[in-house]
């Protein structure tokens, strides 16, 4: 069993050892933000406890019940909207018409599991920006969407692995293609808005990209490699991410909400995207 502890500005030897003091195991600094205890053994009441410890601390954990490398992954597929990217797009697309509050409470009751039916749930959000102007997409890429910090060093880090990436969201296909190509990622999919005479008609053109679809999307896409879906990461932060995390060989939840916290095998709550990095060395 191996424990790794990662903070995102830096990790002091005193704090570390004040958390793992009656753990067993050989404690070694691999960096500046990340100390790794191993050949070590926890219960859940110690892990919980040592959790909620390092947690106060700013302190992300990953415990381990065996090694993970780069070399046992073929594909890392990830969520868009708080993921890869800072924001809700539809929340901030509805921002910007005046319409966020009505929006964004579906949306967040959605990513809890409030809201069971996923389609049912993007309908009604669409249905209130119905008749917006299409412009609005282009204004909430250039003036709210932003990467979320370490997503292209974690990108770039398992393209030189030789693992093929996948964006896929229940999000729009509109920022789908452009972090895709902002990423230089394998693959995307998303949802299609329609769009007529330059307004946004409150409906997308496609099969809507729900917790089903995502997951079914990954193992398509493991299917075309060759390779078992133990092959893929899953990273993730809402409900609707949780399928595809199930089928996953690693599932990563990326400042998630509590219920995808307790599903995940890993989460960060204070590290960047790239605190991947570090699990798979």
């Amino acid at each position: 069993m191996k424990i790794v502890f990662q903070h995102p500005s830096k990790l002091t030897d005193e704090l570390v050892h004040s958390l793992v003091h009656q753990l067993p195991g050989e404690l070694r600094r691999v960096s500046a933000t990340c100390f790794k205890l191993e050949n070590t053994l926890f219960d859940p009441k110690s892990s919980i406890q040592l959790k909620n410890t390092a947690q106060a601390a700013g302190i992300d954990i990953a415990l381990l019940e065996r090694d993970y490398n780069w070399q046992q992954f073929k594909l890392l597929a990830m969520d868009m909207d708080s993921t890869v990217i800072n924001i809700e797009c539809i929340d901030e697309i509805a921002d910007l018409c005046g319409k966020k509050t009505e929006v964004a409470a579906i949306t967040e009751a959605a990513m809890r599991g409030e809201i069971t039916d996923f389609n049912e749930s993007l309908r009604r959000r669409l249905a209130i920006l119905a008749d917006t102007d299409a412009d609005v997409l282009q204004r909430v890429l250039d003036e709210r969407l932003q990467l979320n910090p370490g997503a292209e060093r974690l990108v770039k880090r398992a393209h030189a692995h030789g693992l093929e990436t996948l964006l896929v969201s229940g999000g729009f296909s509109f920022f789908t293609d452009a972090i895709k190509q902002r990423l230089n990622l394998t693959h995307a999919r998303s949802n299609e808005l329609e769009i007529i005479n330059g307004k946004i008609t409150g409906r997308v053109t496609n099969t809507i990209v729900n917790a089903d679809v995502k997951a079914a999307t990954v193992q398509a896409y493991c299917e075309a490699l060759n390779t078992p879906c133990s092959s893929a990461i899953c990273m993730g932060d809402g409900a609707n991410d949780l399928a595809m995390m199930s089928i996953s060989g690693l599932s990563v939840a990326y400042h998630a909400k509590p219920r995808v916290q307790e599903k995940a095998m890993i989460s960060f709550n204070h590290m960047g995207l790239d605190g991947l990095i570090e699990i798979l060395n």
